[in-house]
């Protein structure tokens, strides 16, 4: 299954998604790519090596955004840098990460947004 399957899948997960919080102010909610079990060579990734890999990506899809996001004309003069429904690039390790029946998920700030990607499918963290 593709990351972007993966990603749309939790974010379409019924039981999931009537869990998931509700970001006030200028807080965005993203949720994170799943690791792949396997390489490409097919060997079999350690749990330990996952939940690194896992709590070090770089991308998310945006999921919702709070009321303020993107509301100081004087920090954002262009508009928003994102929307919901975009794939986002951001620093490893940022926001406040926390899992839903074993689903990862973010929420940083409005400021976090380093870029919007096209098709995650091969972003890593160097």
């Amino acid at each position: 299954m593709s990351k972007v399957t993966q990603l749309k899948t939790a974010a379409d997960d019924a039981e999931v998604a009537s869990l998931l919080p509700v970001p006030t102010g200028y807080h965005i909610l993203m949720a994170i790519p799943e690791v792949e079990q396997e390489t490409k060579g097919g060997i079999i990734k350690p749990d330990m090596f996952k939940d690194i890999e896992q709590n070090s990506s770089v991308i998310g899809l945006v999921l919702a955004m709070g009321s303020e996001c993107y509301s100081d004309e004087k920090r954002f003069p262009g508009g928003p840098w994102c929307e919901e429904g975009d794939f986002i690039l951001v620093g490893a390790y940022k926001g406040t990460r926390f899992k839903i029946m074993g689903k990862e998920f973010r929420v940083v700030n409005d400021d976090t947004p380093l870029a919007v990607v096209d098709d995650p499918r091969g972003y890593s963290r160097a």
